[in-house]
C-alpha cells in the first residue's frame, strides 16, 4: 500500500527557486530554509550565495532591524540570518570568509558607540567565532590588519558576546602554532593588562565583571591546553603574564585604590581564586583536601603568593569593616548586618591560601589572627554554611600541616576549645528543651572531631596535647567532659538517626525472616568509624568497600557467582505460605478448543464474555469481599444501565464483587 503515500515530495522552497525574482525574505519565511540549508540543498545554497544576499544577511545580523516593527518578530530575519551564515556549510563559510568586503561590513559593527545591542552582538560573535574555527587563516590575517581590534573589543566588554568572542580566539585556533601566534599577537596587543585595569574600584560594575569572568576563564583555558597540547614547549604568554607577580601586584592594587566597592573585591578576588586553584574543582578538589592534607597535585606559583602577601592585612580589614550593606529578610528572621559576599569572598581566600602551605604567607595568617577572627563570624553568623565550609577548610589545613609543625596557630586552638565548650553545651541544653538545631552545628561537629582526631594521631598532636594543657584546669576539665559526653553523644546521635532511616525502609511484619542487612550494631560501628577516622588517600580500601567488587571480572565469568554460597536463605516463617502455593491445583489451558480464523469475517458483538479460572481465586479474597469469576454472559445494558433484576426479584447477579464492606489490605 506504499503506493498511497507521495515520496516525491518536492520542497516548496525548491519551487520558490524555481519562480523568477524570488527574494531573500520569501526564502526566509519559510520554516525548513534552515534545515535546507544544512542540508546541503544545492540550489538554496547557490542562491543564498549570491553577492547581494550575503550582503544582505551580514546586514540583518549588524544593523538594528526598524523599531516600529512588532517586538516578537522584530528579530525574526536577523536570527535566522545568523543561523544560516553559522550553518557550517562550507560554500557559505568560503564565501563570508574569502570576501573582504563582507568582513569589513561585519568588522564594522565594533565600530558603533556602545551599548550594543545585546542580541545582534550575539549574533556578531557567533558568526566571526564560526569563521575563527572554519576560516582560520584568513580571518586572523584580516583582525591582525586592524590595530584597533583589542581596544573595540574591550570598549565594548559590558556585553558578555565580546568576552565569548576573545576565547574564541584563544581555544578555537588550530593548528597548535597557528595558535602560539594568536597568543603572541594578544600578548603584544597586552590583553591581559587591559583587562586588569578593567577591575579598577572606578569602573562599571557590569565591566568589571565580565573582565574578571574573561580573566578567569584565561586562567583555566590556558592551563588546560597547557596539559593537553604537550607537542608545544614554548610556554603560554597571557599565563605567563598572569601569572607574574607584576601583573597580580597590579590587580591588588586596582582592588584597593579608592573607594572599596563589594563588586571590586568579589571580581577581584576571583581572579585570585582562579590563580589558585587546583586543577579538580568540586567535590573531587574537596576529598584532595582531606585525603592530601596541604599536599596539593600541584605548585602554585611562588610570585602569586609574593604578590598577595603584602595585602593580607587589606583582606583582614574586609573582615573588620565590610562594604556596607542593607538588612535582608531571611528565613530565619531580619538580619541586619548581612555577610555579604566580600567577606565571604576573603574567607575562601584564606583557605585557599592555607591550602598552598606557604610557610610565610600561613606566618603572616597566624600573626594576624585571621583565622580568630573568622571563627568569630562563624559563630556570629550560625545559618550562613558557606562560610562554615570555609573556616571547617582553613582549620582542617591547619591542623593537617605537614611540611612545617611550627605554623600551627596557638590561638586557633585554644579559640576552638573554648568557644565549643560554652557553644555545644548551650546547644545540648537547648535541645533538651525542644529548641531548634543551630545551623553551624554539623559543620561544628566535624571540626570537633577532626580536632579529637589530631589530638589521638595527627601530625600536630603533641602540639595541640600541649595547648590543651597550658589551658586553666576548670577549662580543660569542660574540655574533657566536652569530648567525653557531647560530642559522643552528638556522634551516638547522628548514628541512631542513621539507623533509624535503615529501619525505616526494611522493616518487615516477619520477625522471623533473616534481615540482608548488617544488625543495627554493626551498622553503628560502621558508621562511627566513617565519621571519626582520618580522611586519607586509602579512605575507600579502610572503609571497607571496593569497586572491583561489585565489577565484572572478564578474566572470570564465575566471579560474580563466587560468593552465592554465602547468601542464607531462610523460608520457615513462609513455609504454610509456599506449601499452600505448592498444593494449588493449577488447571491446563483449553489446548483442544479450535483455534478461530482471525481473517474470518464474523458478526460484531458487543457483549462481554468474561471467562476466569479458580486458580486466581486464592489470591483474590479479601477480607470482607469476595469476587467470582464463574462464566457468564453480561449484556451492555445490565453493566452501564443497571440490573435488570431490582427489588429482589429473580436470582441475584453475582457476576461483580461486592465492596460495601472493604477493609484495607493488612498485608
Amino acid at each position: 500500500m506504499f503506493w498511497k503515500f507521495d515520496l516525491n515530495n518536492t520542497s516548496h522552497i525548491d519551487q520558490l527557486l524555481d519562480r523568477e525574482g524570488v527574494t531573500l525574505r520569501e526564502l526566509m519565511e519559510e520554516e525548513d530554509v534552515l534545515q535546507e540549508c544544512k542540508a546541503q540543498n544545492r540550489k538554496l545554497l547557490l542562491f543564498l550565495s549570491k553577492d547581494h544576499c550575503m550582503q544582505e544577511l551580514v546586514t540583518l545580523i549588524t544593523e538594528e532591524p526598524p523599531a516600529d516593527l512588532e517586538e516578537k518578530t522584530r528579530f525574526k530575519f536577523p536570527n535566522i540570518a545568523c543561523e544560516l551564515l553559522t550553518s557550517d556549510v562550507a560554500l557559505i563559510n568560503d564565501k563570508l570568509g574569502g570576501d573582504e568586503s563582507l568582513l569589513e561590513k561585519l568588522y564594522h559593527f565594533l565600530e558603533q558607540e556602545p551599548p550594543l545591542n545585546p542580541l545582534l552582538a550575539s549574533f556578531f560573535s557567533k558568526t566571526i567565532g564560526n569563521l575563527i574555527a572554519r576560516k582560520t587563516d584568513q580571518v586572523i590575517s584580516f583582525l591582525r590588519k586592524k590595530h584597533n581590534f583589542i581596544s573595540l573589543v574591550l570598549n565594548h566588554i559590558d556585553a558578555s558576546a565580546m568576552m565569548d568572542l576573545l576565547l574564541r580566539l584563544i581555544s578555537c585556533v588550530e593548528p597548535a602554532l597557528l595558535r602560539m601566534e594568536v597568543l603572541n599577537w594578544l600578548n603584544e596587543e597586552r590583553l591581559i593588562q587591559r583587562l586588569t585595569e578593567l577591575m579598577h574600584t572606578g569602573r562599571d560594575e557590569e565591566r568589571q565583571s565580565n573582565a574578571s569572568q574573561t580573566l578567569c576563564d584565561i586562567i583555566r583555558l590556558s592551563r588546560d591546553q597547557a596539559n593537553q597540547l604537550s607537542e608545544v614547549t614554548e610556554p603560554d604568554p597571557l599565563l605567563a603574564v598572569l601569572e607574574s607577580q607584576e601583573n597580580v601586584a597590579e590587580l591588588l592594587k586596582n582592588m584597593f585604590e579608592g573607594e572599596r566597592t563589594e563588586a571590586s573585591v568579589v571580581n577581584g578576588t576571583q581572579v585570585l581564586l582562579t590563580l589558585l586553584e587546583s586543577r579538580r574543582s568540586g567535590l573531587e578538589g574537596l576529598m584532595d583536601l582531606y585525603s592530601q592534607g596541604c599536599e596539593r597535585s600541584y605548585t602554585v606559583n611562588s610570585s602569586i603568593l609574593r604578590a598577595i602577601e603584602p595585602h593580607i592585612k587589606d583582606f583582614q580589614q574586609l573582615l573588620l569593616n565590610p562594604p556596607t550593606r542593607s538588612a535582608i529578610l531571611t528565613t530565619v528572621g531580619v538580619l541586619e548586618q548581612p555577610l555579604g559576599s566580600a567577606r565571604l569572598h576573603v574567607a575562601r581566600l584564606v583557605a585557599s591560601l592555607l591550602q598552598t602551605c606557604d610557610l610565610s604567607i600561613c606566618q603572616e595568617i597566624c600573626r594576624l589572627n585571621t583565622m580568630d577572627l573568622l571563627l568569630d563570624l562563624f559563630f556570629k553568623y550560625t545559618w550562613n554554611n558557606f562560610l562554615h565550609l570555609q573556616v571547617e577548610l582553613c582549620v582542617a589545613s591547619i591542623l593537617n600541616h605537614s611540611a612545617h609543625a611550627d605554623l600551627q596557630n596557638p590561638g586557633l586552638i585554644k579559640h576552638l576549645v573554648t568557644l565549643k565548650i560554652g557553644v555545644m553545651a548551650t546547644e545540648n541544653s537547648a535541645l533538651a528543651e525542644g529548641g531548634r538545631r543551630r545551623g553551624n552545628m554539623g559543620h561544628l561537629t566535624r571540626i570537633a572531631n577532626t580536632v579529637v582526631q589530631n589530638l589521638e594521631k595527627g601530625l600536630a598532636h603533641s602540639q595541640i596535647n600541649d595547648l590543651i594543657k597550658e589551658l586553666p584546669e576548670d577549662c580543660r576539665g569542660r574540655w574533657e567532659s566536652f569530648v567525653g559526653e557531647t560530642l559522643r553523644e552528638t556522634n551516638r546521635r547522628n548514628t541512631v538517626d542513621l539507623v533509624s532511616t535503615h529501619n525505616l525502609h526494611s522493616s518487615s511484619e516477619d520477625d522471623d525472616m533473616e534481615s540482608p542487612f548488617p544488625n543495627d550494631l554493626s551498622i553503628q560501628q560502621a558508621f562511627s568509624d566513617y565519621q571519626i577516622q582520618q580522611m586519607t588517600a586509602n579512605f575507600v580500601d579502610q572503609f571497607g568497600f571496593n569497586d572491583e567488587e561489585f565489577s565484572e571480572h572478564d578474566e572470570n565469568i564465575n566471579a560474580a557467582f563466587d560468593r552465592i554460597a554465602e547468601i542464607n536463605f531462610n523460608i520457615d516463617a513462609n513455609a504454610a505460605a509456599f506449601e499452600a502455593c505448592c498444593k494449588e491445583r493449577i488447571q491446563q489451558f483449553d489446548d483442544c478448543e479450535e483455534e478461530e480464523d482471525i481473517w474470518d469475517e464474523k458478526e460484531i458483538n458487543y457483549a462481554t464474555q468474561i471467562k476466569a479460572r479458580s486458580r486466581y481465586s486464592t489470591w483474590m479474597i479479601y477480607p470482607g469481599w469476595t469476587a467470582s469469576f464463574g462464566e457468564t454472559e453480561v449484556s451492555s445494558s445490565s453493566a452501564w444501565g443497571g440490573s435488570p433484576q431490582q427489588d429482589g426479584e429473580g436470582p441475584q447477579d453475582t457476576s461483580w464483587a461486592s465492596f460495601t464492606e472493604f477493609q484495607p489490605f493488612s498485608r
